[in-house]
């Protein structure tokens, strides 16, 4: 099962302080919109996005179809399958993609822990 590029979706009070702090780790900003609230920011393979008043609690990101340069696979597993294979497996979506269409879709789950998962496809 091929979940493509990880990264952390961490929901933040303050972005600019919070853009600041994770620059003195040694983070760049590679993405986003501060003065949309959100921005995806990268130290060498990590990626993590900041996200403002979009949701409650941290999620823990895949994207189908990347790497961590946010460039396209060539081969990958389409987040559709991936549903359907966690379903299969009795895993609960929590949202689920049209299994009808093609391209973007997502879907979430929670781990037993109920730490939130998004699986995003962009392409």
């Amino acid at each position: 099962m091929k979940l493509g590029a990880f990264s952390v979706s961490l929901s933040v009070k303050d972005i600019h302080l919070s853009k600041s702090f994770y620059e003195n780790l040694g983070f760049e900003v590679m993405g986003g919109n501060i003065d949309q609230n959100w921005l995806i920011m990268k130290n060498e393979s990590c990626i993590i996005g900041l996200f403002q008043g979009m949701f409650e609690k941290n999620i823990l990101t895949f994207n189908p179809g990347w790497d961590q340069n946010a460039e396209n696979l060539d081969s990958f597993t389409d987040v559709r399958d991936l549903q359907k294979n966690l379903k299969a497996n009795g895993v609960t979506m929590l949202s689920e993609a049209d299994e009808t269409s093609e391209g973007p879709a997502s879907f979430t789950i929670e781990d037993p822990d109920g730490n939130t998962i998004l699986v995003d496809q962009h392409r």
